[in-house]
């Protein structure tokens, strides 16, 4: 069942984030039910929907929030959901007659939650924009390449998934629960930019207190560090090095045969590029599943550079069944883990309309009321 069974969110579809939040709270049990275009404006693009995994778990029907009809219908749904999602640019809800004014004095309880890159409010909140720009103006792409080159973009799971979609799933759990608690919902306002900044907060005091330097590439924890790095092996594939402490720092050195030799100090920053060197020759010494045999049991804290093909087949991941199968895609099982109302995925992405009639059912519509809601524009697949 999940710790969220019985909680109805109405998703409306988007992006990124949106998805992604509404996949965790599937995943977790809430009833998500998906308010569609009738087509998809992304085919041009060669998308599929079997394969857009974020999408698990969740019924759908279809509507033209650009009709009255599709208006009124998305009104009657939102009248019964406890949870909205809506991840369009500020403004567009209002201009729809779907805002949060209207829609919470139909339904006092309801929690609104709204995710933009740039945030509801602001000189940029009207702008388009996208993960890797949420994070640059963040300050968090600076701080992350390799000294003397290029600021990298971390893929888009800062800004879309970690400051987006997931702190948009604690805020609507939060709302939740003083919703239930008071009676009355409220209006979330989630901009991945706030949420990228959030993410870095330890790096705030870091600075302040001298122990981070601005120049990219150059401390501990951005590959600065020749014990915080990747290393290539004797194959062309890499190992990642991550012994900090000093007590796994010298088992690491113990596992590469260097305990004995002369070598730098560890925080002797002057050097580090010497020790470096050091480390990147005796790695080159092996192949990298070589390596991770002979740190296989270890504490010196380096571990394989797995591809996202081959992580699934890890051990430690078969043992802890962190991957499943849904649908004909292996993916990332829910997470995290409670004991008493474990997560799960009820089914695979939805095609639009899938299971639409059910979920009107079990959202206490009646029969009477599909069939005015279907007058109105809202559609569903019906059953073979």
């Amino acid at each position: 069942m999940g710790a969220l069974a019985g909680v109805k969110v109405l998703e409306f579809e988007a992006i990124g984030p949106a998805p992604f939040c509404g996949m965790m709270l599937s995943d977790m049990g809430a009833d998500v039910l998906l308010a569609e275009r009738a087509s998809d404006p992304r085919q041009g693009f060669g998308r599929e929907r079997w394969f857009d995994v974020m999408l698990r778990g969740r019924r759908s029907v279809t509507l033209d929030l650009k009709s009255e009809g599709g208006v009124e219908a998305a009104l009657a749904l939102a009248e019964k959901a406890d949870v909205l999602i809506e991840g369009y640019r500020p403004g567009v809800m209002e201009r729809l007659g779907l805002g949060p004014d209207i829609l919470l004095q139909r339904n006092p309880k309801l929690v609104y939650s709204r995710i933009t890159g740039w945030g509801q409010h602001g000189p940029f909140a009207d702008l388009a924009g996208h993960d890797i720009n949420y994070l640059a103006l963040s300050g968090v792409l600076d701080a992350i390449g390799h000294k003397g080159e290029r600021p990298v973009p971390p893929l888009n799971l800062v800004g879309d998934f970690g400051g987006g979609g997931m702190l948009l799933a604690f805020g609507i759990v939060c709302a939740l629960l003083e919703a239930r608690r008071t009676g009355q919902g409220q209006v979330i306002d989630a901009a991945m930019t706030d949420g990228a900044a959030l993410l870095a907060t330890m790096f705030s005091g870091m600075l302040a207190a001298n122990r981070w330097s601005l120049e990219r590439g150059s401390n501990m924890l951005d590959s600065g560090a020749p014990w915080y790095d990747t290393y290539q092996t004797r194959d062309g594939k890499f190992v990642a090095v991550g012994a900090i402490e000093p007590k796994f720092y010298s088992e690491l050195l113990v596992k590469l045969g260097l305990e004995n030799d002369a070598l730098p100090e560890q925080r002797d920053q002057q050097r580090w590029p010497e020790l470096r060197e050091r480390f990147a020759a005796v790695f080159r010494t092996k192949t990298r599943d070589e390596w991770a045999e002979v740190f296989k049991d270890s504490d010196a804290c380096v571990t394989p550079v797995l591809s996202f093909a081959e992580a699934p087949r890890h051990p430690h991941h078969q043992a802890r069944e962190t991957y499943l199968t849904s649908g004909r895609i292996e993916q990332p099982a829910p997470a995290p883990r409670l004991s008493m109302t474990p997560a799960g995925v009820r089914s695979a992405p939805p095609e639009r309309g899938e299971e639409g009639e059910a979920a009107l059912l079990d959202w206490g519509f009646g029969k009477e009321d599909i069939r005015r809601m279907q007058a109105l524009g809202l559609g569903y697949m019906q059953k073979p």
